[in-house]
């Protein structure tokens, strides 16, 4: 209760601070509400860091509780098993029972001491016959006691087992509630503090749409330049390598391609990106697509081009479904509009034909389903070995979107991802995004430009009063305040204690190998050795870095020569 009481109050400071930021500027002093948003930034990270670090420490003691609960489920398992197997053993002991106490009963009343006497001819043949008679009856009367207690036992074993089967049932619901809720409500927090920033986050759309990525295949060709054979003509010299290009969301097409290179099949493809689906038979009806008026849906998906006619069949036919899972869901069954480009899915009109069509009538009427309807079946070119679901993307939430390392094997370092991945044939897998004019119009930046990218990191850290003029030097302001260059930077931190870097001479980083993030980048320079949190240096590397030069996902590297 503490600690949900933690959350509920920085989600209340949230909406108070954003409030008062509205009432003390005026609408039109932007500058003025940047300031005040930022006021609220930093007294809101304090309590998410908390926040933060209490869920690691709630997702250790649920996984050491969910442990124990496993042990019990084996220990319940093997008791079902054992219950099974004496009620079987038991069945055949009954049919003795009911024996054994017919026969006790015959005996203990057929037992005379009287007529042994008489029908005895020695002393010793009595005491022979009335041991004989005696053990007999004894006998049966602890086989009675001893049936009769394994019936009871099993009949308790029973009962234990149904009664610990409902609890554990009852404590596994609120163990994974408990990790659901605390999940949910620190990404709330993150995405609040990530939303507030609006501007910020504005220009930095902006820059990711100068670099022109096609989300999928349709949306144009994949144009991403391995900048490692480039010569920028310096040392040191440093590359932004990011794995992947956007949303990650759904269905990677270039994991499709290899995964049916590899033999699977297109249902196997589409369970591999979409969580909880089944395909069902939908009839073919009539959907308004834009710019054509109305037309069938079968129809309709002969002219989508997402995906190279050369491709193998199932990745085609994997691709015909979610097309026309998306294009139902979309549409809310044909009662809106489709668009045409890659905002919906590219249509072309006419019929593609050849693979293309032969996918499209293979799988006629196939639709991914999750809880009765039609998913919209997102997807993209290249994942860089990673999926994402819908929310952690800024979209809503949908519950068939799933986090999935995307490769053919346990990873352990980028070499493995690189070589199991099965986008990896993208020439967008791995690739560092955005270029300038000169230095061989590569996106290779100078040992001092990254050192600069530090030293603005450090003094936003310090002084988030300083963010405002934080952006990058060779474009003017944004909204139209000044810009600091690499000497003012400096010059700030010194008069903050803060010794700058001027050249940085090693950079790398960690990574969370089991969803695909960087987590930490570490520079080492003049200054010493620092290290930062991966998406915090992502984003003032985004802001300050020259022309387009951008890391554009969640997962990057850092390649140096």
């Amino acid at each position: 209760m503490k600690r949900a009481a933690i959350l509920l109050v920085s989600t209340f400071l949230l909406f108070s601070f954003t409030l008062i930021a509205r009432a003390a500027c005026p609408d039109t002093d932007y500058d003025c509400q940047i300031s005040e948003i930022q006021k609220i930034i930093d007294a809101l990270k304090p309590a998410h860091e908390r926040n933060k670090a209490e869920l690691a420490e709630l997702k250790t003691q649920l996984e050491d509780i969910q442990k124990k609960l496993n042990a019990i489920a084996v220990k319940l398992k093997e008791l079902e098993e054992s219950i099974f197997e004496r009620e079987v053993d038991l069945a055949f002991q009954k049919e003795l029972l009911a024996a054994r106490v017919r026969s006790y009963y015959i005996n203990s009343q057929r037992f005379s001491p009287l007529l042994l006497l008489l029908s005895s001819t020695t002393a010793q043949e009595l005491t022979r016959e009335l041991t004989f008679r005696q053990q007999a009856v004894n006998q049966d009367r602890l086989m009675i006691i001893q049936i009769s207690a394994d019936l009871r036992k099993l009949e308790e074993d029973k009962a234990t087992y149904e009664r610990s089967q409902a609890s554990l049932s009852q404590v596994q619901k609120q163990v994974d509630e408990r990790a659901s809720f605390l999940e949910g409500e620190v990404e709330k927090v993150e995405s609040a503090i990530a939303s507030l920033t609006t501007k910020q986050q504005q220009l930095l759309a902006q820059k990711l749409a100068s670099l022109n990525l096609p989300p999928t295949l349709g949306a144009g060709p994949l144009v991403c330049v391995d900048d490692r054979n480039l010569e920028p003509g310096f040392r040191p010299a440093f590359a932004f390598y990011t794995f992947g290009i956007p949303h990650r969301v759904g269905m990677n097409q270039y994991g499709a391609y290899g995964r049916a290179k590899a033999g699977q099949s297109y249902q196997d493809i589409l369970n591999a990106y979409y969580e909880g689906i089944t395909l069902e038979k939908k009839p073919n009806i009539n959907i308004r697509v834009q710019g054509y008026g109305e037309m069938p849906l079968e129809q309709y998906l002969l002219g989508i081009y997402e995906m190279p006619e050369s491709w193998p069949i199932e990745a085609q036919k994997a691709q015909a479904v979610a097309a026309r899972s998306y294009a139902l869901a979309y549409t809310n069954n044909g009662a809106n509009e489709i668009c045409t480009t890659q905002q919906c899915q590219v249509y072309k009109g006419g019929n593609k034909g050849g693979n293309w069509e032969a996918a499209v009538r293979a799988t006629e009427g196939e639709v991914a389903i999750h809880s009765g309807q039609a998913i919209t079946a997102w997807y993209a070119s290249t994942s860089g070995g990673y999926t994402f679901t819908s929310s952690d993307v800024g979209w809503s939430y949908k519950p068939w979107t799933k986090r999935m390392r995307d490769t053919s094997g346990e990873v352990a370092n980028f070499g493995d991802l690189q070589g199991k991945a099965y986008d990896r044939d993208s020439l967008c897998f791995y690739a560092a995004q955005g270029w300038r004019s000169e230095y061989g119009k590569s996106a290779w930046l100078k040992s001092e430009e990254v050192a600069d990218i530090v030293n603005v990191l450090l003094l936003a850290r310090e002084d988030s009063s300083t963010r405002e003029h934080l952006y990058q030097t060779d474009k003017p302001h944004p909204y139209g305040g000044e810009i600091w260059n690499e000497e003012k930077v400096k010059q700030e931190l010194r008069s903050r204690g803060i010794t700058p870097y001027s050249s940085v001479s090693n950079v790398s980083v960690d990574w969370d190998k089991g969803i695909g993030r960087t987590t930490t980048v570490s520079v080492s320079g003049d200054a010493g050795t620092r290290s930062f949190d991966g998406p915090e240096f992502k984003n003032f590397f985004n802001l300050r870095a020259p022309a387009n030069i951008q890391i554009v996902g969640p997962l990057f590297n850092i390649e140096q020569k």
